[in-house]
């Protein structure tokens, strides 16, 4: 039987905006189903179930007049493994003393049942209220780092950092600001059910830590499994036998027509002529092996199908829009960001 999915209760209120709330909740319902819908064209498992909790149900107005109805109220909310808090869109000034008692009231009870709380942007100001960060490190949006560290001289502000995991537990995780809200559900999603689940949510959802466009993805979808019962047979095992000399020939051979006419109806069927198949796939193989380790480039060459090196590395950056190195970089350092915080 197939665990439950990871629940996670948005906390929501006047004081924040849509693009925050839903963009977690878009994230966290990504994981596990997107990748499937991409890469095999039918959803995968739903790994994670967010639902949206306010002080009542009902219409709620946020900010910029967007408005959203919450699945729960506090008091009928069901246990969630995960809290989420939103930013406090307000003036770092504004006293939020008594302004979010009900809400204050719910994390605290959530904190002692031992779920993990997890604030983005000045959301931690909450989590400060709630009195959880008397002791703790912390971080917060930079417009309110001085405010949080003058009301609440127990908290040991760390401005600096982006990402904080604190408290008994590791159980309270703060992002700093801006976007960071998408840094924060990479790691709550690595955090509670694994690190390439959330490689694949940034992957999907183009999250290089904000850098990179949707270039190096753009070609996922042209590799799902076809209706045309040949081709998909030669499909299924070309995945396994992608790094084979003259792979085109195999598959012409096992689809048992004439050369012209399978890769006709090979193209028709994936949209992609039989040797840019192959070396898409190549190059998602090597995409992987450059996120997960230190091979050297020539080495992944050849360990995908290419003898020259040179060869490869021209058409990664042709396919992918940049060099094997630079995508090791970019996308090696975000997997290794998330090892680090899923075991902090």
């Amino acid at each position: 039987m197939s665990e439950a999915p990871v629940s996670v209760a948005i906390l929501v209120f006047p004081e924040t905006s849509a693009s925050v709330v839903y963009g977690m909740l878009d994230l966290f319902r990504s994981a596990g189903r997107d990748w499937g819908v991409v890469t095999e064209g039918r959803p995968g498992p739903e790994l994670m179930r967010p639902w949206l909790v306010a002080r009542e149900t009902g219409v709620l107005e946020i900010c910029n007049g967007a408005r959203l109805s919450p699945d729960y109220s506090l008091k009928a909310c069901p246990p969630a493994d995960i809290v989420c808090v939103p930013e406090v869109n307000l003036p770092p000034e504004t006293p939020l003393a008594g302004r979010f008692a009900p809400e204050i009231a719910w994390l605290n009870a959530c904190h002692a049942d031992g779920t993990l709380l997890a604030t983005a942007c000045s959301g931690a100001m909450l989590l400060a209220e709630a009195g959880l960060l008397d002791g703790c490190e912390a971080t917060t949006h930079w417009a309110w780092c001085q405010a949080l560290a003058e009301r609440f001289p127990r908290v040991r502000v760390r401005p600096q950092r982006a990402l904080v995991v604190s408290g008994m537990g590791q159980r309270l995780v703060m992002a700093g600001g801006g976007s960071s809200w998408m840094d924060l559900a990479l790691y709550l999603i690595a955090r509670s059910v694994g690190i390439e689940a959330a490689m694949q949510v940034a992957r999907v959802n183009l999250i290089d830590w904000h850098h990179v466009g949707q270039q190096p993805f753009a070609r996922l979808a042209s590799t799902r499994q076809v209706e045309d019962a040949v081709i998909a047979r030669c499909q299924v095992w070309i995945a396994g036998h992608y790094a084979e000399p003259n792979p085109v020939s195999a598959m012409v051979g096992l689809s048992g027509l004439a050369e012209r006419t399978f890769k006709r109806r090979f193209r028709q069927a994936t949209g992609m002529a039989p040797l840019e198949y192959v070396h898409a796939l190549r190059l998602e193989e090597a995409k992987q092996m450059l996120e997960t380790g230190d091979m050297p480039i020539e080495a992944i060459a050849n360990e995908v199908g290419y003898e020259d090196a040179g060869y490869f590395s021209r058409l990664f950056r042709r396919q992918v829009g940049l060099t094997p190195g630079q995508y090791r970089r970019r996308f090696g350092v975000l997997r290794q960001a998330l090892a680090s915080a899923g075991t902090a």
